[in-house]
């Protein structure tokens, strides 16, 4: 990485980003909609997982959250309030294919995301499509899931129904965000939904079907619907930036390397890269497979065909980036079984204790480590056009003056305006998490994203403006940061 340690890393930089930047916020799906069973609406996966007892703090569930199913004109006005340019939002597969299955269509489901659709053009703001926020349908985990190949297909079939209902109004599109939580979270040591604690196999199986599942989707909006409807398709990715310890250590440097391949390119590489998995990542975990006595590698293995059809599979690369940690080369002996992302590619990982925390115990604030990573991504991948669909901070109470939350954002959409003007990343836009206060997987409603206070007490669920969300909106209303006299 050229320049890496930037010598202007503290300097806060004046600049304005490109004139057709785009400014967005963002929800998921069930953080925000509750109607739970309401509609033809299915049950999905995090219906069952937050309704069994013990698994989301305080026993919270998703099952009213923001009521954004009832109160979504509101969630468009506060949008207009900010003048964002889109908004980022996902679908709920078990609202539109309730048992998943293509012939299952919820003509309930497709009117509700229709009126959301038009609601926001009519405001002004372009809709920015996730087609899967982790909620998959809980008849489709009942037969396997995501460790089941054919889920590949199922979620293809899913994309095809959402590009016809929705295609013609729709112009950007994410298959997937953040697929590594899916895999490790959600199938590595079970603290997100389906629960499953299997950290040797069922990740790696979770990641395989997705990263076809995602080509399917790809090849299928190239082939049938992109010449009609003209939008454009990616993936969302997630990676705190893997900051060497002591960069003249080349075992740390190497640690930064094999933790970044383990987290971004397990994904990034089929799809960004030669089509198939790192080789540094094969090559460890051929070792790893004889170390720990596996009969096979954890890492499956993609046909030519398949290999072909990942490579270029997204029109951009979709990032998202909270945080960052000091890596370096264990001291001493790892677990013989590894219960971390890092322990299992030989990494030990750690925060600065002078970086400042947050709401949440993982999100340690480190707005230079947005920059070092869209440096990483331009040098390992070409830099490829990055569309940053997530970036935010959280804390405990909601208040409405967070002024640490403006903080946060200056400094970070700062880096990203470096990487851009200083360094020549290809970042064409930025979105901001949350659009408000919502549901928050695990944590329940304990830690508060949003530019918008939600008061969950009220049946209303009434929605008051920060003062981060003013701030955000003068930083898009300046198209960046002017230097005043």
């Amino acid at each position: 990485m050229s320049r890496l340690l930037f010598d202007d890393r503290d300097e806060f930089f004046f600049d304005s980003f490109p004139d057709d930047f785009i400014w967005s916020t963002a929800t998921a799906s069930y953080q925000i909609e509750g109607a739970w069973k309401e509609d033809g609406k299915g049950v999905n996966v995090w219906d069952t997982f937050s309704h069994q007892s013990g698994n989301v703090l305080n026993g919270d569930t998703g099952d009213v959250a923001c009521d954004s199913y009832h109160r979504y004109q509101r969630d468009v006005a506060m949008l207009k309030e900010l003048g964002v340019s889109h908004y980022r939002f996902s679908l709920s597969w078990a609202r539109i294919l309730p048992d998943g299955k293509a012939e299952s269509v919820n003509k309930k489901g497709v009117e509700y995301y229709s009126r959301l659709i038009d609601a926001l053009l009519a405001a002004g703001v372009q809709p920015y499509v996730t087609l899967y926020h982790w909620d998959h349908p809980q008849a489709l985990e009942d037969a396997g899931g995501w460790r089941n190949p054919q889920m590949a297909d199922s979620f293809n079939d899913y994309a095809r129904t959402c590009f016809e209902a929705f295609g013609d109004r729709v112009k950007l599109w994410l298959t997937f965000n953040e697929p590594s939580v899916t895999c490790w979270l959600g199938h590595g040591v079970g603290e997100h939904a389906p629960g499953i604690k299997d950290p040797l196999s069922s990740p790696f199986q979770a990641g395989h079907t997705i990263i076809r599942a995602h080509a399917k989707a790809f090849h299928t909006y190239d082939k049938e619907f992109r010449s009609k409807q003209n939008g454009k398709l990616g993936i969302t990715l997630n990676v705190p930036w893997a900051e060497p310890k002591d960069w003249l250590n080349p075992d740390d440097v190497e640690a930064s390397e094999r933790l970044m391949e383990l987290r971004l390119g397990v994904f990034a590489n089929p799809i960004f890269g030669n089509g198939d998995y790192p080789a540094l990542l094969k090559a460890l975990f051929a070792k790893k497979t004889k170390e720990l006595g596996l009969t096979q590698s954890p890492l499956q293995q993609f046909t030519k065909e398949e290999i072909r059809l990942n490579r270029g599979s997204s029109d951009f690369f979709g990032l998202n980036y909270y945080t960052t940690r000091l890596v370096s080369k264990p001291t001493a002996a790892l677990p013989p079984t590894p219960i971390s992302e890092a322990a299992l590619v030989d990494v030990h990982e750690e925060a600065d204790p002078k970086w400042p925390t947050s709401g949440s115990e993982w999100l340690i604030v480190v707005p230079w480590g947005l920059r070092r990573l869209l440096n990483y991504i331009r040098d390992r991948y070409g830099n490829p056009i990055v569309h940053i669909t997530e970036n935010g901070v959280s804390d405990r109470t909601g208040t409405l003056e967070d002024d640490d939350r403006i903080g946060f954002y200056k400094a970070h959409i700062n880096e990203v305006l470096k990487a851009i003007r200083i360094d020549g990343c290809n970042v064409r836009g930025y979105t901001a998490w949350s659009l408000m206060d919502n549901f928050e997987w695990a944590r329940g409603y304990s830690e508060r994203f949003g530019f918008y206070q939600v008061d969950f007490s009220d049946p209303e669920r009434k929605r008051t403006p920060k003062r981060s969300a003013a701030f955000y909106a003068d930083i898009i209303r300046k198209n960046g940061f002017a230097k005043t006299a």
